[in-house]
């Protein structure tokens, strides 16, 4: 599936007829829409939920008031669930969540019926859009002993991470099983700021996993040659051109098996759903339609893409459509593939 371009969804957003508008304001006049953030302050997924929360509350009938509810731990498995099974039903409850969370009962042991026994089902989640199709990196200290990905194999680098479920985990885990790298992770960290800030401390040499748009956040210097950090791999199953200018390879150009590879492209579709708004299961079909309708209205609003640049973010949005579509696309993965990323993704010291 190919991330979408702003002027195709700005044409989409245009062209969606208004749905029920009078009984919708009804409903939604006097009300709070909650999102719940399944990150700490501060991180990407915060930073996108408050960025949406700004804007798409006047693009819903009735004008109702929008505020976000941080809801950390294990890398958005506790929110996920609890938008899955505790969240009202009501179109007044969704969340943000990091796409690991989506990914999760995919790669966990499953039973007859194809699902973790007890978990929440993402093809049954109704989703609103993605707030940004990410390309996904592993930054580096420019004085750590792996200089360019090729040596990864060679030589041990240190990264830091957070807790299983996180892309930060995750991706370094996925790469070091997957292919054979020499990525020693160090996890725990409470969010992706705090690992940087021991990447700054010189406690872990890098962190992978990264969302670009977060990289160039938390980094600013990472464009200068004299910077302390530099990209040093896209965990991509495309370049991203910004990153392809600093001449970054893509991690899965090393990859020569085609079982290998078809795995790691499943792994890195989180890429195309890495900022995904979800509604619970049983939300009516009527609110989920215009939910997505004024998710392409608020994204597309030019005070959210001015806000945007000021805070040099990266917001090119998917629909809630293509989401639903690429989740069912993946649950659907071939067994073979799948235990080989399954076994890939199991976290060993």
């Amino acid at each position: 599936m190919k991330k979408t371009g702003l002027m195709a969804i700005i044409g989409l957003a245009a062209a969606i007829a208004p749905a029920q508008a009078q009984d919708a304001g009804d409903f939604y006049r006097g009300k709070t829409i909650t999102i719940i953030a399944g990150s700490s302050v501060g991180g990407g997924l915060d930073v996108y939920g408050r960025l949406l929360s700004r804007h798409i509350g006047k693009h819903v009938p009735g004008a109702p008031g929008v505020v976000v509810q941080n809801m950390p731990g294990a890398g958005s498995l506790t929110a996920a669930r609890h938008i899955y099974t505790i969240a009202p039903k009501d179109g007044l409850h969704m969340g943000i969540v990091l796409p690991g969370a989506l990914l999760d009962p995919l790669l966990s042991a499953q039973d007859s019926g194809g699902r973790e026994a007890g978990a929440y089902d993402p093809t049954k989640f109704n989703y609103i859009g993605n707030g940004n199709a990410e390309t996904i990196v592993c930054v580096v200290r420019r004085d750590a002993p792996v200089k360019h990905f090729s040596e990864v194999f060679d030589k041990e680098l240190l990264v830091g991470g957070t807790g299983p479920g996180s892309s930060l985990v995750d991706y370094p885990v996925v790469t070091r099983n997957l292919i054979n790298a020499k990525i020693r992770l160090i996890a725990g960290y409470k969010g992706s700021r705090e690992v940087s800030l021991a990447v700054q401390q010189n406690e872990v040499q890098g962190i992978c996993g990264l969302a670009w748009s977060s990289a160039k956040n938390q980094y600013p210097d990472i464009f200068k040659p004299d910077g302390y950090v530099k990209v040093l791999v896209q965990e991509d199953s495309a370049p991203h051109p910004e990153v392809a200018a600093l001449g970054v390879p893509l991690a899965i150009d090393f990859v020569k098996d085609p079982v290998q590879k078809r795995a790691l492209e499943v792994f890195y579709s989180q890429g195309v759903m890495s900022r995904p708004f979800i509604l619970p299961p049983g939300v009516s079909a009527e609110r989920v339609a215009l939910l997505r309708k004024a998710f392409l209205a608020a994204m597309t609003d030019p005070e959210l893409r001015t806000e945007v640049a000021k805070q040099k973010l990266d917001a090119n949005p998917n629909t809630g459509e293509e989401l639903q579509a690429l989740i069912n696309k993946l649950y659907a993965t071939p067994r073979d593939v799948l235990d080989l990323l399954r076994k890939a993704a199991e976290t060993k010291k």
